[in-house]
């Protein structure tokens, strides 16, 4: 059974905007002010799941700064989004690969709301793989230095400014838990991001920031016309126990609730908003 109508993109990250059915970013409830008067920096803020997160931060009262690399149309959209909720927005274009970008990134979202409470580190990259020997070294090194050096630097680069009662949320995946067998690298950058959230949850727990990750199934993103053939995307999601894809608010609002209070008893923890696929957490 299809899903989603054929498609495919060939830009690489992928564009919101063209999608056939546009994911669905937006909050399903009012917010409640649990963000209030914090700000935070989204990496990857511009479509899918940092859109929506972006989207559910401002309705809870927080300003966002949005990382992204290039795709300004998509970007631009988010921070309206974003504003229309009440929200300040700050664009920040660049390469989450140099660590000097994310220092910069990290600073100028600081310098423009006054103060840096929350960090979710989002952006990724994958691609297909029938074969190991088919990854190159320069596929390999982009998808680790997307998926998980930038979150090295992000992070080094926040703790200048969080303080206690901040938050770190770290999107992992699914596949760090049951791997895949045709996005053999990225599974394994996800892998270590749970190790790297756990560790950093370990190492941060004195100075009372909390440190946790959502880890999300099959989502309906640009990632998936732009990863994966025509007759793949329309049958995207229907593998697991829901028979279909999730939708990008339905991870959002995983990440307020780890960014803000409701979860100040949570640490080095990782929530599974995947359809119904059991793993170990």
């Amino acid at each position: 059974m299809a899903n989603f109508p054929e498609q495919h993109q060939n830009a690489d990250p992928g564009r919101e905007h063209e999608m056939n059915p546009r994911p669905d970013y937006t909050p399903r409830f009012p917010g409640s002010g649990r963000l209030a008067g914090k700000a935070a920096i989204i990496t990857g803020g511009d479509s899918g799941i940092g859109r929506a997160t972006a989207v559910a931060f401002a309705r809870e009262g927080a300003n966002v700064a949005i990382v992204y690399l290039d795709e300004d149309r998509d970007a631009e959209e988010t921070k309206g989004l974003v504003e229309a909720e009440g929200g300040k927005a700050l664009l920040i274009k660049g390469n989450v690969r140099r660590k000097d970008f994310c220092r910069a990134a990290v600073d100028e979202a600081a310098r423009t709301f006054g103060q840096l409470d929350i960090l979710v580190n989002n952006a990724a990259h994958q691609e297909i793989a029938e074969d190991v020997r088919d990854i190159s070294e320069e596929q390999l090194a982009k998808t680790f230095e997307t998926n998980i050096y930038a979150y090295f630097y992000m992070t080094q680069a926040a703790l200048d400014h969080l303080k206690p009662g901040s938050a770190i949320v770290n999107v992992t995946s699914v596949n760090s838990y049951k791997g895949n067998e045709k996005l053999i690298d990225y599974s394994s950058t996800k892998g270590a991001i749970t190790a790297f959230t756990r560790s950093m949850a370990s190492n941060l727990v004195e100075k009372g920031i909390r440190v946790n990750g959502v880890a999300p199934g099959p989502i309906w993103t640009p990632f998936i016309p732009m990863s994966f053939p025509a007759d793949k995307v329309a049958e995207f999601g229907s593998e697991v126990p829901m028979k279909r894809a999730g939708q990008p608010n339905e991870v959002a609002s995983a990440l307020v609730f780890l960014a803000c209070e409701d979860a100040s008893y949570f640490t080095g923890q990782v929530l599974h908003p995947n359809g119904g696929t059991i793993v170990g957490a």
